[in-house]
């Protein structure tokens, strides 16, 4: 995978068979060399994609973390916590193929996560390290709440 920050603001439509055309620009960057992706619940009305080897490494490296911390005591007290992580991690995450000409089919489970049916539209967005599929009124609601963080999350990452 490039170091280089994925981004940029695509708009698709999902076809009848629930299959999306990602940008070839914004695949190119998650790492072209694999057709495995790791497609993941982001938010209601977001999915993100991951490149494969990059996200079963951050996912291996907090799951042992947390392995370490049951097997030490250190989560005594906290199961519910435990079971919900556990949860989360069973039904947030699938890995998927990028089929011919960069076409992603969105499974059942994320469809209905995602919130769109067939022929509907939907964004392909840059979120630097990953790339993220959005309804399109899930994405101004979110930019509504967070645009105006921009210039100080901009200059706190990059001081």
């Amino acid at each position: 995978m490039a170091n280089d920050l994925i981004l940029g603001e695509f708009r698709r439509t999902i076809d009848d068979r629930f299959r999306l055309s990602i940008p070839t620009e914004l695949m190119q960057l998650l790492g072209e060399e694999s057709t495995e992706l790791i497609l993941t619940k982001e938010r209601p009305g977001c999915l993100s994609v991951w490149n494969a080897d990059a996200w079963q490494a951050k996912l291996d490296a907090g799951v042992d973390l947390v392995k370490s911390k049951i097997k030490a005591g250190r989560l005594d007290g906290r199961l519910q916590e435990v079971q919900l992580l556990g949860r989360l991690l069973s039904t947030r995450h699938k890995t998927v193929q990028l089929a011919a000409r960069g076409r992603l089919l969105i499974p059942e489970g994320f469809r209905e996560f995602l919130g769109v049916a067939g022929g509907g539209e939907l964004l392909v967005i840059g979120a630097a390290v990953c790339v993220e599929i959005w309804r399109p009124d899930a994405w101004i609601q979110h930019l509504d709440e967070r645009i105006s963080d921009f210039q100080n999350l901009f200059d706190t990452l990059s001081a």
